[in-house]
């Protein structure tokens, strides 16, 4: 496994591919386990420049391969997680109404919370059913970060 460290407006987010994909984006503060090959591969380079165009307001939708590990119902949450348009938010209880399953509301949360790949997966839009913003691994500060600043390009 390869990683790089990428520099953001929110500090260094470490990325990591298997070759094929991005398989992880740590956040800021996150505990990176070790083995991991710190060197540029043209995915990891790419996955950073896209990273970088998003911060600057430049891109709206993520391209490079992404390869999350989880479960059936994971993958499921994620994937709709994919489809919340930029600027935009849903409820973990919309998130679980798109995937079929209107009361597994916690469980969205859980394969939220463990989202392996934050802001190419957009978990940072998922929002408390009152509007209220709960829960992000980087911390509620840089949940709001992200989402002021898509509604500032997009305003």
């Amino acid at each position: 496994m390869n990683a790089l460290i990428c520099a953001t407006d929110i500090g260094p987010l470490v990325i990591a591919e298997n070759g094929r994909a991005i398989t992880q984006i740590f956040l800021p503060g996150e505990a990176v386990p070790t083995g991991y090959k710190y060197k540029d591969t043209g995915l990891l380079k790419e996955a950073a420049l896209q990273l970088q165009a998003y911060f600057s307001g430049t891109l709206k939708t993520f391209s490079v391969a992404i390869d999350p590990q989880g479960t059936r119902f994971m993958q499921q949450v994620w994937a709709s997680l994919q489809q919340i348009p930029y600027g935009e938010t849903r409820s973990y209880r919309d998130i679980a109404v798109s995937i079929g399953n209107p009361r597994a509301c916690r469980a969205v949360g859980q394969a939220n919370n463990r989202n392996p790949i934050p802001i190419l997966i957009p978990c940072h839009r998922v929002i408390g059913a009152n509007g209220q913003l709960v829960g992000y691994g980087g911390g509620i500060h840089m949940k709001k970060y992200l989402l002021d600043l898509e509604k500032e390009i997009i305003c």
